[in-house]
């Protein structure tokens, strides 16, 4: 499985807010930090916005924060959302499948149970679990 970099990006700015956790963080720190393009995050960031998962504040002491507390936020949630468009494979793609062994091939199945598998152990998994205790993290990310 591979990750959309849109996803990527959107994990470490939610670490990056975590980090940062009781401040308004703004986009091009964020950015900056995680090395990608004030473009990109801001696509990201607005993405992250409309699931709930941080909450924007425009003007001049504008920024990002979390909307819920790190503790709350859970990594398979994150990822379900910002891959729900992303089909893992063809024939997870009902309205573009064209693959003609659909209706014999058991490798969907399988598929579905191990990703089912995938998500259920990133469910366990939430953003203070990967920030907590960090220092390395919390050194590379944290506002100064």
């Amino acid at each position: 499985m591979r990750l959309t970099t849109r996803t990527n990006i959107a994990m470490r700015a939610l670490m990056y807010c975590a980090v940062n956790a009781g401040r308004v963080v703004r986009k091009s720190d964020i950015a900056q930090a995680c090395n990608t393009s004030e473009n990109h995050m801001a696509q990201v960031i607005n993405s992250l916005s409309r699931f709930g998962l941080v909450k924007t504040t425009r003007g001049r002491h504008g920024g990002v924060t979390l909307e819920q507390p790190a503790d709350q936020v859970f990594v398979g949630t994150v990822f379900r959302k910002l891959e729900a468009g992303v089909p893992f494979a063809e024939c997870f793609a009902n309205d573009t499948n064209t693959c003609p062994l659909i209706d014999c091939c058991r490798l969907r199945g399988v598929l579905s149970d191990a990703l089912t598998a995938f998500y259920s152990s990133l469910d366990k998994v939430s953003l203070a679990d990967l920030v907590a205790e960090n220092t390395p993290l919390e050194e590379a990310l944290l506002l100064r």
